[in-house]
């Protein structure tokens, strides 16, 4: 159990940490373009419409031409792509909606548009973008039960053994396991959004 805890938090997190990489900058990026977020929302939506099942039948004969078309790879970007949507919504939308007025005494002091970013709209833009990661790394944790059927570990593996063996105790099993494991981190990350939203209503 605790050897395909560690994978499923592994897979999870790395899926998560590049989305946070990738998805906070272009959230930004977007929320100064409004016709390029549109289009950015729309196709994150329709990839989210996609069955994660279907998803990962799609990354097989796409990443078999590297010889990776089972296993780790094709479930990481799969999650990747799963936890962009919140990420990049959430992100956006935090930064379209900090206050004006912080941002006309932000120029009044005389900073640059970087300094700016830096200093007042992405410190202010904090506990709504916790909120996305959040949202996305439960998701994650849920979609990532999945990926044991195409190899990629994970306490998913309790799950899939269990419906091909016609076994309900080890499905009962490991489906409480993922939702004790998405109850704990959301509860952990929760506790960090409440702490980044009490220091930034003491800055404002």
């Amino acid at each position: 159990m605790l050897q395909l805890t560690w994978e499923h938090l592994q897979l999870v997190g790395l899926a998560v940490g590049v989305a946070i990489l990738t998805g906070v900058p272009f959230g930004i990026y977007i929320a100064q373009r409004e016709s390029l977020a549109n289009l950015v929302m729309a196709v994150a939506g329709i990839i989210m419409t996609i069955p994660s099942i279907a998803l990962f039948g799609i990354m097989i004969p796409i990443l078999s031409l590297i010889g990776q078309g089972i296993g780790f790879l094709p479930a990481f970007l799969a999650l990747v792509l799963y936890s962009q949507l919140p990420i990049i919504r959430n992100t956006y939308i935090a930064i379209k909606n900090v206050n004006p007025e912080m941002r006309d005494a932000a120029i009044g002091m005389g900073m640059t548009a970087w300094e700016r970013l830096t200093k007042v709209e992405i410190p202010l833009a904090l506990p709504v973008i916790m909120a996305g990661v959040r949202t996305a790394v439960v998701l994650t944790i849920g979609i990532g039960a999945i990926a044991a059927y195409i190899g990629a570990g994970g306490l998913g593996e309790y799950i899939a053994r269990g419906i091909s063996t016609s076994y309900t105790t080890m499905v009962q099993a490991g489906a409480l396991a993922v939702s004790i494991l998405a109850l704990a981190i959301d509860f952990l990350l929760g506790r960090i959004q409440k702490r980044l939203s009490s220091q930034t209503a003491k800055t404002s």
